[in-house]
């Protein structure tokens, strides 16, 4: 396996990396260069469409590239099998798959697959692991559930937990937050935060000014095809930075050591 020169305690990396949905389209992001370290909580923020998910999903070694490349624990990720990169990098998606007949310990289970011997019953160590990260993300209680009859905001949860279970040092989530009402917000972003003081890399993408000024050990902003802007969260997270990008209609105060930014109207009459 061909093994990039990179930091020490660097988790992935995206070097000159282009990226596409499809061959004849236009790029959504071109020459990006990303380092994820081990023990960092990275935000990345930017308007819809600005290619989140999508750095997300090249980070993770889920999408070709045009040109660059990606790494995972310093190797190509162009040389690692499925079951490799699970053991690298979990993925948090914005949605669950089609699978409402299945219980919701058996999903969260079979996120530690690369993990799990074949053809035998999962070892006592995994359904253990299982029921640490359903506690972990308060959803302990629909374990035997079933995933079509959950709430928009458990569904997030169980997907939390999903990659939580599958153990691996990089943890990539996409918008974790959506469709949760504000103490789970709260409570996702203190698992996450939680995971990087334990040593992983976590990287969140999300829409919530508020939140990753409060969490964040790092932000990146997408914009236009490029990051824009990356640093601590008082580096990016002030107008000079974000008109351009969100526009005026952003209030600025502090909390808890650190920059809270909210959408605001201009006058109660606009």
């Amino acid at each position: 396996m061909a093994v990039s020169t990179v930091s020490a305690g660097c988790l992935a990396t995206l070097e000159q990396a282009e990226c596409a949905w499809d061959d004849g389209a236009a790029s959504v992001f071109a020459g990006l260069d990303l380092e994820v370290r081990a023990g960092e909580l990275l935000v990345v923020l930017g308007k819809n469409g600005a290619g989140k998910s999508t750095l997300l999903r090249a980070l993770a070694g889920l999408l070709p590239l045009r040109q660059g490349r990606a790494t995972l624990g310093g190797v190509d990720c162009r040389q690692l099998d499925p079951r490799a990169r699970a053991l690298r990098a979990a993925l948090v998606p914005q949605e669950l798959p089609p699978l409402d007949d299945v219980l919701v310990f058996d999903f969260v289970l079979a996120g530690r697959y690369a993990r799990l011997p074949r053809w035998r019953a999962a070892p006592e160590a995994d359904l253990a692991a299982t029921q640490a990260a359903l506690a972990a993300c308060d959803a302990a209680e629909a374990a035997c559930a079933t995933l079509g009859t959950l709430s928009g905001g458990a569904r997030r949860r169980v997907l939390v937990a999903r990659a939580l279970a599958q153990g691996a040092p990089l943890l990539l989530a996409d918008e974790p937050t959506n469709a949760l009402d504000p103490e789970h917000r709260l409570q996702v972003f203190d698992l996450l935060a939680r995971a990087a003081r334990e040593g992983h890399g976590v990287v969140v993408t999300t829409h919530e000014l508020d939140l990753a000024g409060q969490y964040a050990d790092r932000i990146v902003l997408l914009d236009g095809g490029r990051i824009s802007a990356q640093g601590r969260p008082q580096e990016v997270l002030c107008p000079e930075i974000l008109t351009p990008v969100y526009g005026a209609r952003l209030a600025y105060a502090s909390a808890n050591g650190g920059p809270l930014v909210w959408p605001a109207r201009y006058s109660p009459n606009t």
